[in-house]
């Protein structure tokens, strides 16, 4: 009885659509499938650290809340199911700082909960530094769309920072979405932006989202500038700190080839020490038009 209730919950494992991803140095896990969903208009977008729903308010919580990053507070599953509220509006959203199941968290998997509150079909964790019941530091990545490949990568420099990279449509054409957390020190964070410019060098469709922890001119001097991605249009993207934000180190970047549309920041969203960034971009018929006459068939 016991070997069956066994059997049955790995099935159940692998026929679920998401998983973890554990990225190690010189390690990189693919998730692939031959399903190719995509809709003929547009996608909504969204970049969001939630901080692992610790919710600081005001810089002196960094320090009188610094017990937070150790134990659960009374109200981080509370913050967790508001976030999944917000995130509910979109389609594809990427994650910074998800506590993948620890004593923070209440032991729970953050991004999972946030997938089955927010409905979202496909979801994604990578999971980039392992402290036990300490904490699972990982980016997310959910979507309503099913890609039809997942990667992970390290990024140069010490253990704990990562990107994912996701392709939809169809390989002759992709649309390619990175979620990334780069490092706080600009010479490392520049050795992973020149990592990301080689990623993405033969790609004509992409978007680069995530917690780049530095300004626009920064990003627009760095070795990613060479790909010409440029920022979302709007009056003013400051994102950080959350309660009086006055710097822009939250990005959504897009290459010259996509359109977008609705860019904003939810100033309202008190729900991490970051604001969200939001947007809209189009899908291009060159996705639309390869995903048509290459589509593959679905596995049964």
């Amino acid at each position: 009885m016991l070997l069956d209730r066994a059997r049955t919950a790995y099935r159940d494992w692998k026929a679920r659509p998401a998983g973890f991803s554990f990225a190690r140095q010189g390690v990189r896990r693919t998730r692939q499938t031959r399903e190719i969903l995509l809709p003929d208009t547009s996608i909504k977008l969204l970049s969001f650290n939630i901080q692992a729903g610790i919710g600081s308010q005001k810089f002196g919580d960094y320090i009188t809340g610094s017990w937070k990053h150790l134990v659960a507070h009374p109200r981080s599953v509370e913050t967790i199911e508001q976030i999944a509220e917000v995130l509910s509006h979109f389609d594809v959203v990427g994650l910074q700082e998800v506590d993948g199941g620890s004593l923070r968290s209440r032991n729970m998997n953050q991004l999972m909960h946030l997938a089955s509150l927010g409905d979202f079909s496909f979801w994604h964790q990578q999971l980039n530094r392992n402290l036990g019941r300490l904490g699972q530091f990982s980016n997310g990545f959910l979507s309503r769309h099913q890609p039809f490949e997942v990667k992970d990568h390290r990024l140069p420099g010490l253990p704990g920072r990562g990107a994912i990279l996701i392709k939809y449509g169809h390989p002759i054409q992709p649309l390619v979405v990175v979620v990334a957390h780069l490092a706080l020190g600009e010479k490392v964070r520049n050795t992973q932006l020149a990592y990301l410019a080689r990623l993405l060098e033969d790609y004509k469709y992409v978007v680069v989202m995530g917690d780049f922890n530095c300004r626009l001119e920064h990003l627009e001097a760095s070795p990613l500038a060479s790909l010409g991605l440029r920022t979302v249009e709007a009056d003013s993207l400051n994102t950080y700190p959350s309660w009086a934000p006055d710097r822009h180190i939250d990005h959504i970047l897009l290459s010259p080839a996509l359109q977008c549309r609705h860019t904003r920041v939810l100033a309202d969203c008190l729900l991490s020490d970051h604001l969200p960034l939001a947007t809209e971009i189009l899908v291009p018929d060159e996705v639309i038009a390869a995903t048509r006459e290459h589509r593959l068939p679905l596995i049964s």
